[in-house]
């Protein structure tokens, strides 16, 4: 088995949308009529190579728009890149956000075996550790009640109880952390990710918070409008992007 999880190489994605920015009638007559620019390109990643080995954890951050979400889709195989780019995994891939998936017209027992089923996990092997996802999250009281009546909380810390059960090679972590309850709840969560979710696996962590990057990622890549600006160790690539913007909004709160 080759000793990379993932490997990119030429990866450039280019997106061609149709120019809809028409103010008047004599415009939009023109963009019809054969105008060369009524589609506007936007390269969202632009000749990416990158090599992840197994059992890596690797951190991805960067602006609003700077391609993360590009890259984490290209890595899926969910969009392909362009011409010449190519794309290799090896073992079972699959993504988690908190609340990615979760139905809130729904229990919180059938989310249970619709998520498990989704990350990999056999109805039999649901039903064994069934109590014990529902005992970590602490709804014991709330198994039958419809997640629309649940907290944010408690939705959150009923996916990350299913997601730690997740049986795949390499995971890819979107904004998975924050949120997930009270000072109790995050440390035993913090422990369960380190034990159930990081141990023997890959991992690419898109994230805001430089402390979960610096916290968990082995190396840390820095995307800007779709290029690599930086990648080294963690710490190091956290300092550089937070000096550069220390007097500007970053991550969600930041102007695309």
């Amino acid at each position: 088995m080759s000793k990379n999880a993932i490997v990119l190489k030429n990866i450039t994605k280019t997106f061609k949308l149709k120019n809809l920015n028409t103010t008047t009638f004599r415009q939009l007559l023109t963009s019809f009529g054969g105008n060369k620019n009524r589609h506007k390109s936007i390269t969202a990643l632009n000749n990416i190579n990158l090599k992840i080995k197994h059992g890596e954890t690797i951190g991805i951050i960067g602006r609003n728009g700077s391609g993360k979400s590009t890259l984490i889709n290209i890595i899926m195989q969910s969009i392909k890149p362009d011409h010449g780019g190519t794309v290799k995994t090896n073992g079972k891939i699959i993504r988690l956000a908190l609340g990615l998936g979760i139905d809130n017209n729904l229990t919180a027992r059938d989310n249970i075996y619709i998520n498990g089923s989704v990350l990999g996990l056999s109805f039999k092997k649901i039903g064994k550790i069934f109590d014990e996802i529902i005992s970590f999250a602490g709804l014991e009281e709330f198994v039958d009640t419809k997640v629309k009546f649940y907290s944010k909380g408690m939705k959150q810390r009923l996916f990350f109880s299913i997601a730690m059960h997740t049986e795949a090679d390499i995971l890819l972590l979107d904004e998975f952390f924050g949120g997930t309850g009270d000072q109790e709840f995050k440390i035993k969560s913090d422990q369960a990710f380190k034990e159930k979710i990081l141990e023997g696996k890959t991992i690419v962590i898109v994230s805001h918070s430089m402390p979960t990057i610096e916290k968990y990622c082995d190396r840390t890549i820095w995307l800007h409008k779709g290029n690599i600006v930086e990648m080294g160790a963690s710490n190091e690539i956290t300092e550089l992007y937070l000096n550069k913007f220390k007097n500007k909004p970053i991550g969600k709160a930041a102007k695309r």
